[in-house]
């Protein structure tokens, strides 16, 4: 018996240990958090100068709806000062690509305020890479330019309304949070007070839509239990950022440059970059898409150029010394299926092509990350394996194909750059 009961424990031990691990504690749901406001920009914006204004994050971010609504905000608040856009939004992307293309999609067009909204794509990062890549963030813009201020900005799924309505910031918020006390950098979480209203009847959170969506009660965010809905779920962002603002006011000092303080990781990734592809790194059948390409004017913003591996053996290689590497590409219904070889390990296959692939989307290849300091070889190649494309989609996407087969038939890559942290050789 005292086998049995020292057994016992010891399960018990062992299983609240990993449960411990895994438990990474949850700050309290507060819609604003000012810290130290947003003292360059008030102070700009309220002399009348000209600024601009920058928007990395998702789709949520991508869509027309709180970026555009936003800005036409502060437009009407501070009409004696002209306001820019910076769309620094790719829908389906975490930080973790966030990082890497700051500096071309954001930073180099010189913003004088920066949101960053990565918590929904985040949702499923660990804390420990939440850190790594939104440091990186924060890093690499105040080393551009220390008096660009920054605001966090928190979305959510309806898979969050649980933690929010029991008074929790979902995990990859609370993880952002403790950057945010880190740096003084002020934040919102948009959605205290959608979750509020969820619980109270006032808002549906999934739903059909209806034909005057503006008038249905209870209000409808949105349609997919993700992305809100431009005339209902996003006006309720911009109001958060609304009642933000006065606290922002507040908190917010003389004009100053903010301080490259400590990291909280050494290990965080404000030397992550895009590196352009280069002819010498290609062999094989490759074509550089022109300009007037359907891809490459829909992704011309984020990847100006594009290159297209068009048969079986094309091949990307590439060495570089340093600890982390990718490829930024595109998943589509032609992907085809890569493989992927670093230094002397075996290869590995991946897809570029998913479940949601009846269009093509802007992605990430990951090679490594968290690699030993020092020189890698890369080599990625494009397979002659004709990939099930019926089974890769998801069951509610197959008709899709059925009706444009033809869509799917090509099994092909499109790669725009490299994804770095270290230098490429």
């Amino acid at each position: 018996m005292n086998v049995i009961r020292l057994l016992v424990a010891a399960l018990v031990i062992s299983s609240g240990a990993v449960s411990l691990a895994d438990d990474y504690p949850l700050r309290d749901a507060v819609e604003c958090h000012p810290r130290g406001g947003l003292p360059n920009f008030l102070a700009k914006v309220d002399a009348g100068e000209a600024v601009k204004v920058a928007y990395l994050g998702g789709s949520i971010t991508a869509a027309p709806g709180w970026r555009v609504q936003s800005l036409e905000w502060l437009r009407e608040q501070y009409p004696q000062a002209s306001f820019a856009e910076i769309h620094a939004a790719i829908g389906g992307t975490g930080s973790d690509l966030g990082v890497f293309r700051l500096q071309r999609d954001a930073l180099r067009h010189q913003p004088d305020l920066l949101f960053v909204e990565f918590a929904v794509n985040d949702g499923g990062t660990s804390p420990e890479q939440i850190h790594k890549a939104m440091e990186g963030i924060v890093r690499q813009t105040w080393q551009a330019n220390p008096h660009t201020d920054i605001c966090f900005v928190y979305t959510l799924t309806i898979k969050m309304l649980p933690d929010l309505q029991a008074g929790k910031m979902p995990r990859a918020a609370s993880a952002m949070e403790e950057l945010a006390d880190h740096y003084g950098i002020p934040s919102i979480h948009f959605g205290v007070e959608v979750a509020r209203m969820e619980a109270a009847g006032e808002l549906t959170f999934k739903g059909a839509k209806p034909k005057d969506v503006v008038a249905a009660k209870p209000l409808l965010f949105s349609t997919d239990g993700v992305h809100p809905l431009v005339q209902t779920g996003h006006p309720l962002y911009v109001q958060a950022i609304q009642r933000s603002w006065p606290k922002f006011q507040h908190a917010s000092g003389k004009p100053a440059a903010h301080e490259l303080i400590e990291p909280l990781r050494e290990d965080n990734w404000q030397a992550a970059r895009l590196v352009p592809i280069r002819a010498d790194m290609l062999t094989g059948s490759w074509e550089k898409l022109p300009t007037d390409h359907t891809l490459s004017k829909r992704f011309q913003r984020n990847m100006p150029e594009l290159y297209q591996a068009t048969a079986p053996g094309a091949k990307l290689s590439f060495t570089f010394k340093g600890t982390a590497a990718g490829v930024f590409d595109i998943l589509g219904p032609d992907g085809g299926q890569l493989s992927v070889r670093r230094d002397d390990a075996e290869p590995v296959m991946r897809n570029r092509i998913d479940g949601y692939c009846t269009y093509h989307r802007m992605a990430k290849l990951n090679v490594g990350t968290d690699l030993e300091p020092g020189t890698h070889s890369v080599e990625i190649t494009l397979t002659p394996t004709q990939l099930d494309k019926r089974e890769i989609l998801f069951e509610r996407n197959r008709a899709n194909l059925d009706a444009d087969p033809k869509k799917y038939q090509d099994h092909t890559w499109y790669a725009s750059s490299l994804m770095v942290i270290g230098e490429v050789e």
